[in-house]
């Protein structure tokens, strides 16, 4: 044991399985009897009175829908058990206020999975430097891609184990999903530097100390073509589809291909969005963004029939950068892992952060000349540079200064460290 102590820490770890045509047969059985469990426990709760919609009386009722209809005894027991959990946990999560009511799921819009619920049965073996084996109940024995050292074999014990997974199926394929539990060292605190951190979509991220965080596209060239034919193609396949018909196997095959380029895209994405975070955790003590209200930053200015709104075009194109980038993840993504180094991370309120001068502190009009150059309009000071940089310097001196944003009853409130005075805050 260290001298800062010892944390239990759980995550989630996403492998790409690599299942033979029978075995995704039979995955896709299970995920299909997952759901139609999850429509008959909903279909059970609304014809059921108040008093009689128990776990007891739902448990009861799954036993024996898996004994009248044949096609669910494809899914294991354990995997029903656990549709019966998250289904009374749904319900808890609605009464609680932290999402909606469950209702149907539909063939075409839910998402394909299947829980795991004991990692005991997985048998995970690495056989390869990069692939491993896993025993997934009433599949067989299946190999995933091994990216990550897991706890397995000699390394397993009470205290660090899988305590379970979940098969995922995406545009690219059948993932397993392994829920981690590791004993390790409490971090200290963190001995790097402070750093404010701007947000963008021409530069993704900008850092006060004058560096960046940049990416290209997503996709190449090609497959943005690729892309580009398959949705005028889609385009045109529905244009002569009757209303009312059923989608033809064409035009499935062809959403298929767009899903399959899209998802590719988003994974890549997430790659660099990790491997950037890290690098900034990992370098950073003390890590300052905005508190950005990004739902109303991509509202729509189509406006209405009496007030329509102006460049509308231009303002979903920029909606559409936004939310490609997808700030709020990135964030996420550096609250949990500046803590898992021993850092922190900050927020401060967003308005003028990108007019205000760095150098001064005064805010006046035209002092942003175009998109990625700043000039101070002041007479006494008159400093140019970077636009985002100037942002992110913004960002850090409000820490600084002493503002932060912490939650209070739900809403985010100013908090004045007591180092600064009353009088020189205001």
């Amino acid at each position: 044991m260290s001298e800062h102590g010892l944390d239990k820490r759980q995550f989630g770890h996403r492998a790409r399985l690599a299942l033979s045509p029978a075995c995704e047969l039979k995955a896709d059985a299970q995920a299909h009897a997952a759901r139609t469990m999850w429509n008959l426990l909903h279909a059970w709760w609304q014809m059921m009175p108040k008093e009689k919609r128990t776990l007891a009386s739902a448990d009861a009722a799954i036993r024996q829908a898996r004994k009248d209809i044949d096609f669910l005894a494809v899914l294991p027991a354990q995997a029903a058990q656990a549709v019966l959990k998250t289904y009374f946990q749904a319900w808890k999560n609605c009464w609680d206020g932290r999402s909606d009511a469950p209702n149907f799921k539909c063939r075409l819009r839910s998402v394909m999975s299947v829980d795991i619920p004991q990692g005991r049965d997985l048998n995970i073996v690495r056989v390869h430097r990069r692939w491993g084996m896993a025993n997934i109940p009433k599949v067989g024995r299946v190999r995933f891609r091994w990216t990550k050292d897991l706890p397995v074999g000699k390394h397993s014990d009470q205290e660090n184990r899988i305590t379970g997974a979940r098969l995922v199926k995406d545009a690219l394929g059948w993932h397993i999903a392994f829920r981690v539990q590791i004993l390790e060292s409490r971090p200290g605190p963190h001995q790097g530097p402070e750093v404010g951190i701007d947000v963008g979509v021409t530069v993704p991220l900008a850092l006060s100390d004058g560096s960046t965080k940049n990416h290209g596209e997503w996709l190449t060239k090609q497959e943005q073509s690729k892309l580009l034919r398959l949705e005028q193609r889609a385009a045109q396949r529905k244009q002569h589809r009757k209303p009312g018909t059923r989608t033809s196997r064409r035009l499935h095959h062809t959403y298929d291909q767009i899903a399959g380029l899209r998802a590719k895209a988003k994974r890549r994405a997430l790659d660099w969005q990790h491997q950037t975070t890290t690098a900034i955790a990992q370098q950073y003590g003390t890590v300052v963004v905005e508190a950005l209200t990004i739902t109303n930053m991509v509202k729509s200015a189509r406006g209405t029939v009496e007030l329509p709104g102006r460049n509308v075009a231009q303002k979903s194109g920029l909606n559409r950068s936004i939310t490609g980038e997808a700030w709020g993840r990135t964030v996420t993504m550096l609250t949990y892992k500046t803590a898992q180094y021993g850092g922190t991370l900050r927020k401060v309120p967003a308005p003028n952060t990108s007019r205000r001068c760095s150098t001064c502190g005064f805010i006046t009009p035209g002092s942003r000349e175009n998109q990625a150059t700043f000039v101070c309009k002041n007479p006494d000071c008159g400093w140019s540079g970077n636009a985002d940089h100037n942002a992110a310097r913004n960002v850090l001196h409000l820490y600084r200064m002493g503002l932060a944003l912490i939650p209070a009853a739900g809403r985010a409130v100013v908090r004045r460290a007591k180092r600064v005075k009353p009088a020189a805050a205001r």
